[in-house]
């Protein structure tokens, strides 16, 4: 469409209006062409303007999506088309602004704008005088918010039919024996392996997950380390999350452990005699190694007060003087909501003033005018923002910073003075996994290629136990607002108070009330978008050091985000 910006300027006689009056069956061949596996279209409106790019098209509601389809170009337009989990917010109440040179009409503003969980702003304007936006809207406030996990599009696909060395177990049993330089041997059913050298050895002692709910089923411990050590040491420990190893060196036996906040108490005077046997172990050295004792680091990701304050629920820091040899560091990187506060505010400023979308078309801002200007400028930002812009992405800014230097620090201490450094912060699944698999990846070569990369998130991300569902606010929520499919988990020292998220998409019906109030949660952060915006930093500064670019990590944060694939639904 030759469109200059304004719903004065769409010419509804050129739009075709092919609207059955109820969805049949040639609808749903006419889109079959453009549909997935076992995706169905559950309302649709036709003659559909994308406002972003002044294009008309077929926009449909599936059980999987937002698609919109080009009328002209017979295709799908990627910017108006996106996952109905990715939506996190739905407003028909849009104020469009005219073009100054263009008189007003008084057409109807037959508008629904769409906020993404992926910075995307996204206006449809509709044919003025039809149901089709009522019919759009309703469809997602109804299907944005499931009542159950399985109503989800990733378990309307028939699952993939996989072999027994490429699931998720043997996939780690695999980067496993990487580490220590040896290839995994041919299995034949349920047969157990064994792992071991002179320093480390790999348990199944929490094959059942008894030891710890939340930690993969086989563990790599120092050798010296009995199972009966292990289970008593995760008592000392948060959520029973013991140190444990995520990485080593096989030459110099170096290792990166990582671990929850140990419960010394109110005072900073409990011990646990196995703990403190387990973390010293890390940094033993073999009868044959010639030299000083190896030196451990234990770096607590949270500012010094944070962690004293966890003591008032039993929590806390470790006192170097009961590990020998240690140095306790304290990285002061903020929590959960810190960063979700920082993110949102930085999204704010970016609605209220932005104009141009990161793929260079004019963005929802441009089209509906500044939102707390009442819409009354067109085009976005001014000169008197620039210093409100500063302030808010430098403090996004900061909390990427923090991490980087932490996680190089780390690298440094361990390829420098082969040294073992044991990471927590409270509960050992967020700031701790960001910096353990930051580590990771500065360290080691492998874990920048693609199937390094796939093995880094599925052993430091999934197999330790980072709560996606929570984070991530997947919908995965069934009656009485539980789900017996989630594995639902709370902070070992309870929850922390924040403001609740809001719930922007509205009523959805009497079969997902449970779903809309359990979504009121205040345990989402964007804990996985700070770890790949790292990377993507990291990716400025050596791109011939990645065999992916920063389009890979896009793709990546779509598919967790879409909910397509079953990796990142739960809390694990």
């Amino acid at each position: 469409m030759d469109g200059s910006g304004s719903w004065d300027a769409i010419d509804w006689n050129q739009i075709e209006d092919p609207r059955p009056r109820r969805l049949g069956q040639a609808v749903q061949e006419s889109m079959d062409d453009f549909l997935l596996e076992d995706e169905a279209v559950i309302a649709q409106g036709h003659g559909v303007v994308l406002l972003n790019t002044r294009e008309a098209g077929t926009l449909s509601v599936t059980n999987f999506r937002l698609l919109f389809v080009s009328q002209a170009k017979k295709c799908v337009i990627e910017l108006g088309t996106i996952p109905l989990t990715t939506i996190e917010k739905l407003s028909d109440d849009v104020k469009l602004q005219p073009l100054p040179h263009l008189s007003d009409k008084s057409h109807p503003r037959e508008l629904l704008q769409v906020i993404g969980k992926d910075m995307r702003i996204i206006v449809f304007a509709f044919v003025p005088k039809t149901k089709q936006k009522n019919e759009v809207f309703d469809a997602l406030r109804r299907y944005t918010k499931p009542a159950n996990l399985w109503d989800l599009y990733a378990f309307s696909c028939d699952p993939s039919t996989i072999k027994n060395d490429s699931e998720p177990k043997w996939r780690l049993l695999r980067e496993y024996f990487r580490l220590f330089r040896k290839s995994l041997p041919q299995l034949r059913g349920a047969e157990e392996v064994s792992l071991s050298n002179d320093w480390w050895r790999l348990t199944r002692v929490n094959s059942s997950y008894s030891l710890c709910s939340t930690y993969p089923s086989e563990l790599i411990v120092p050798r010296s380390i009995s199972d009966e050590d292990l289970f008593q040491a995760s008592t000392f420990r948060s959520g029973k999350r013991l140190p444990v190893i995520s990485w080593c060196d096989a030459g110099s036996g170096a290792v990166l452990a990582r671990s929850s906040q140990p419960m010394v108490g109110l005072m900073m005077n409990f011990r646990n005699n196995a703990d403190e046997k387990l973390v010293c172990a890390l940094s033993s050295r073999t009868t044959g190694d010639k030299g000083s004792p190896r030196k451990l680091y234990i770096i607590d990701a949270r500012p010094r007060a944070n962690a004293l304050a966890n003591g008032a629920k039993g929590g806390g820091s470790e006192s170097s003087s009961n590990y020998p040899r240690s140095e306790v560091l304290f990285l002061g990187i903020q929590n959960i909501h810190t960063m979700r506060d920082s993110l949102s505010r930085l999204r704010d400023y970016v609605d209220a003033h932005g104009s141009i979308s990161s793929n260079g078309t004019p963005s929802a801002v441009s089209v509906v005018g500044d939102r707390r200007n009442r819409g009354s400028t067109w085009g976005g930002g001014n000169l008197n923002s620039m210093t409100s812009f500063s302030s808010t992405l430098g403090e996004w800014l900061n909390h990427i910073q923090n991490i980087l230097v932490g996680a190089s620090w780390i690298a440094a201490q361990i390829a420098e003075e082969a040294a073992a450094v044991l990471v927590h912060c409270s509960d050992g699944w967020d700031r701790t996994t960001q910096l353990v698999a930051l580590s990771c990846l500065l360290l080691d070569p492998y874990y920048r290629t693609f199937s390094g990369f796939q093995a880094l998130v599925e052993k430091d991300w999934l197999a330790f136990g980072h709560p996606f569902a929570e984070r991530m606010g997947v919908p995965t929520v069934a009656e009485n607002g539980g789900s017996q499919y989630e594995l639902l988990r709370q902070p070992s020292l309870g929850n922390l108070s924040s403001s609740p998220s809001r719930n922007a998409l509205g009523p959805s019906g009497p079969s997902s009330n449970a779903s809309a109030q359990s979504q009121t949660s205040n345990n989402s952060s964007p804990i996985l978008l700070q770890w790949l915006d790292c990377i993507s930093q990291l990716l400025r500064l050596y791109p011939c050091a990645f065999q992916f670019s920063s389009k890979f990590l896009v793709d990546f944060m779509d598919c967790v985000l879409s909910c397509r694939f079953g990796n990142f639904l739960c809390n694990r």
